[in-house]
């Protein structure tokens, strides 16, 4: 697995990913099992994921196929 992102971008996906699973975790202690604020979490846990490995199979595939 080879590195795709560098150094900014994986901070910004980390800010962001952290930023909606707060936002999302205080949703779901008001709405328990909001579709929504379920969605959101999973999106955010995969983009802190993504960060901290500095892997985003999106952009690998999007590489892959010029």
């Amino acid at each position: 697995m080879k590195r795709n992102l560098n150094n900014i971008e994986a901070i910004l996906r980390i800010t962001c990913g952290l930023t909606g699973l707060a936002w999302s975790t205080g949703r779901l202690s008001k709405r328990c099992w909001s579709p929504f604020s379920l969605m959101i979490a999973m999106m955010s846990a995969m983009k802190v994921a993504e960060g901290i490995t500095k892997f985003c199979p999106l952009k690998a595939l999007y590489n892959e196929s010029k």
